[in-house]
């Protein structure tokens, strides 16, 4: 039996909504009726992707693509694109109910090979340099374009719409309960979107918007496809997630549907919800 559907009427937009996690909760969010506009970082590298993109949406339904459903390019990390954003979000449906910050980026680099150090000696190959470079775009993606492009959905679901309010989801990670050696530039963006989610929560409260975390665990995705390539460390991973598997995007999709809902989490704001089939309380 299918779910009763449980967005219609709502607007909401997704940040990085082109690939992985954010693709499928765009994609969720349209079965459950609600209108939807996803940001990509744009370019003709793309055009298959938004092709792919379309063609699921209108498999939703038919026309849903010109009736429910817009793109907007631009990159995240610089603090007018999110602005921009929610503007043509806005222009298109009249209001933002759900805004969810997704887009990010993630490569794995040593934190002791950089260009100021690099070993004499390394049995190691084919590891990225954490340059400055690596660490900047990394943190102004992750945490600034996340902080810039909330602080757009917020100040229009509190000051630009009435009634005021909404529902604000901040895609961070496991990542940001526990350390990893060859994210040491990674993982403190991801906690920083925990933690902005709980200020915001505390800030934005009066103005009937609640803001939530989800933290997925090891998720199959364009971000790690050529780590989870390895047989054994993929089969490593999977031996440490109770659940016995990787997860994959939709597994996000129903979570973020639970956060956008306000009659199923109408009282639910500054939570974290980890994703992760079980892997943060595995310790043993």
């Amino acid at each position: 039996m299918p779910l009763p559907q449980l967005l219609v009427g709502k607007v909401a937009a997704i940040t990085g909504g082109l690939t992985g996690i954010g693709r499928a909760i765009a994609l969720e969010y349209l079965r459950h009726g609600a209108k939807v506009s996803v940001s990509h970082l744009g370019g003709p590298k793309e055009d298959a992707l938004l092709e792919a993109l379309r063609k699921d949406v209108n498999e939703i339904e038919a026309g849903a693509d010109k009736s429910r459903f817009i793109t907007v390019s631009g990159d995240i990390s610089q603090p007018e694109t999110g602005k921009n954003f929610v503007a043509q979000t806005v222009e298109a449906f009249g209001r933002l109910d759900v805004f969810v910050s997704n887009a990010g980026v993630c490569q794995f680099a040593d934190f002791l090979e950089s260009v100021f150090f690099i070993p004499q000696q390394s049995t190691k190959t084919n590891r990225s340099r954490l340059e400055p470079s690596l660490l900047n775009h990394t943190i102004s993606t992750n945490l600034s374009g996340a902080f810039f492009a909330t602080q757009a959905a917020a100040r229009q679901m509190a000051l630009a719409q009435s009634p005021p309010g909404g529902s604000i989801i901040g895609i961070s990670s496991i990542s940001a309960l526990v350390g990893g050696g060859q994210q040491t530039h990674y993982t403190p963006t991801k906690a920083g979107v925990l933690s902005l989610m709980q200020s915001c929560a505390v800030a934005l409260g009066k103005y009937n918007i609640r803001c939530n975390a989800l933290l997925p665990g090891t998720i199959r995705t364009q971000l790690n496809d050529e780590d989870m390539a390895d047989p054994e460390k993929r089969a490593y991973m999977e031996g440490r997630i109770p659940l016995g598997r990787l997860g994959q995007p939709p597994d996000l999709a129903g979570p973020a549907v639970f956060l956008a809902c306000e009659d199923l989490s109408n009282y639910v704001t500054g939570a974290q919800i980890l994703v992760d089939g079980g892997l943060f309380v595995n310790l043993q």
